[in-house]
């Protein structure tokens, strides 16, 4: 065993982590490589029962059951056929607009994000649905990249979010609240997107046209109406479902991911009807998801546990209070900043389960709605999914889009969207009521 100064702890345990990420390893087994390897230096064999600990009870948390539950319900949404009736349906109630695909698909978006809550089933989908229509129609490959890709990374704010059930869990808050708390700021960043796409393609149509008339006149008023309808009844029917019996009460935030899935299910059965390699296809999908998140819980679980133990949180956190002459908002921003900085380098799940241990009791101690702070974060971390390097649905993307979309128009897409990400955090800042008004009234 050597002693080894809390201040090198960090040092080396995240410069490890980012040089492992950087030769390409899983982060899965970054973190439990780093942890296992700087437990053993602290400890010595007694570490294996911190591993032991760790690992079963992030296998045996039944809070986490839902997210295999919300992915299998994505995977049976995806084979269902609604996601290609939806956005054809967004596409006619938005097609005499300049832009109209690209609102149509930011449409689309936010409502699987409340259907699914799982982003790499929006992007991929989304990808492969709107991207060659918009490029059939010479949208702008930048803003087609860019609206996918925004679009597609709601499903992590608004809920049922994958991520605050993580969140929820890591708090100790109800996972009805922050789904509750999510909404708002979901609703808000929506807005934000399609008004950007409404002002940029009405300076400069040619990047976005409107729908072709022949498009548009293809069905009559009252054809288009009965299609947008009737489309729309599925999505209604299953958000009712998991977020309306969290709501009221009548199911847990774990029993209603299994009604969302059972209520995929019977919409795939309905519309496609029963396919034995299909329903295996999409166990399967989401089975492999599922011990893809797990890994890296149990990952995250451990190099939290001994970068605690060593005490690297306390470097942490005497670093944040060393900003205490900024007063209460001031220590808050470098808490936020920190969260912008790592997820522009680290699996979001790795940044919730290191940094929430560390600051929730910072937050409670200034006398923060824990809500509003856990909330704050879930946007942050949103803003990570479009960030490079690591941006995860720049990636999602990447393996759909058609040839001639290099990861460089990717890149250049996301920008502008990212800076309204950064606007909605700002507006989210200066209004807590977008995250903690609508908890106040739904969640007694």
């Amino acid at each position: 065993m050597i002693e080894i100064h809390p201040v090198l702890v960090v040092i080396l345990m995240f410069g490890t982590i980012l040089v492992g990420l950087a030769l390409g390893h899983p982060v899965a087994f970054v973190l439990g490589g780093v942890a296992t390897i700087f437990a053993f230096l602290g400890w010595g064999p007694d570490a294996l029962y911190i591993f032991a600990g760790r690992a079963f009870d992030a296998a045996t948390n039944h809070i986490l059951i839902a997210i295999a539950n919300f992915i299998l319900m994505a995977a049976f949404l995806g084979k269902s056929g609604i996601s290609e009736r939806i956005f054809r349906s967004m596409m006619y109630l938005f097609g005499p607009m300049n832009g109209a695909i690209a609102l149509a698909a930011i449409v689309w978006c936010a409502l699987e994000a409340a259907c699914t809550g799982v982003i790499g089933a929006s992007v991929v989908s989304m990808t492969i649905l709107a991207m060659p229509v918009m490029l059939k129609y010479h949208y702008d490959k930048h803003l087609s990249c860019g609206s996918i890709a925004a679009g597609g990374s709601l499903s992590i704010l608004i809920p049922p979010s994958i991520m605050l059930v993580m969140m929820a869990d890591q708090s100790g808050v109800s996972v009805g609240n922050l789904f509750a708390g999510g909404v708002g700021p979901g609703l808000v960043l929506s807005v934000l997107f399609f008004i950007y796409i409404v002002v940029i393609t009405t300076i400069n149509p040619r990047k976005g046209p409107a729908l072709p008339l022949e498009e548009r006149t293809a069905l009559s008023t009252g054809q288009k109406a009965k299609y947008i309808l009737v489309n729309l009844v599925p999505a209604g029917i299953l958000i009712a479902g998991v977020l309306g019996s969290i709501w009221t009460g009548v199911a847990t935030p774990t029993e209603a991911s299994g009604v969302g899935a059972f209520i995929a299910f019977i919409f795939m059965l309905v519309y496609e009807g029963f396919n034995r390699k299909v329903f295996l296809d999409c166990v399967w999908s989401a089975a492999r998801t599922t011990c893809m998140v797990m890994t890296i819980i149990i990952g995250a679980s451990v190099f939290t546990g001994v970068f605690l133990g060593l005490g690297g949180g306390d470097v942490v956190r005497e670093g944040i209070y060393g900003f205490s002459f900024l007063g209460k908002w001031g220590m808050c921003g470098i808490m936020m900043f920190m969260v912008f900085i790592m997820g522009f380098i680290i699996d979001w799940i790795a940044i919730v389960y290191i940094t929430f241990p560390i600051f929730l009791p910072i937050a409670a101690e200034l006398g923060f709605d824990p809500i509003w702070f856990i909330i704050m974060i879930a946007v942050n971390l949103q803003i990570s999914f479009l960030s490079p390097p690591v941006g995860y649905a720049l990636f999602y993307m990447k393996t759909t889009v058609p040839p001639g979309i290099t990861l460089v128009d990717i890149y250049k897409g996301v920008f502008p969207f990212i800076l309204i990400q950064l606007i909605s955090l700002a507006m989210l800042w200066v209004y807590p009521p977008l995250a903690t008004y609508l908890p106040s009234i739904i969640i007694k």
